[in-house]
């Protein structure tokens, strides 16, 4: 006697989405995707970000 194997519950595979992907913003769209700073401290900010930036060859 042969008995069917029972079927287990599927997940909904996912709908297929045909927007225009160029209407969406990426993260580099973004200050922040290009690696910038969002505090705005003034000039002490300014002089920090000068000073943490500043390369090797200018120590």
């Amino acid at each position: 006697m042969s008995t069917a194997p029972e079927s287990e519950p599927r997940e909904p595979k996912p709908a297929l989405v045909f927007d225009d992907p160029l209407d969406q913003q990426s993260s580099d769209d973004t200050d922040r995707g290009w690696g910038e700073r969002t505090d705005s401290g003034g000039a002490a900010a300014d002089l920090r970000r000068f000073l943490d930036e500043k390369p090797p060859h200018h120590l």
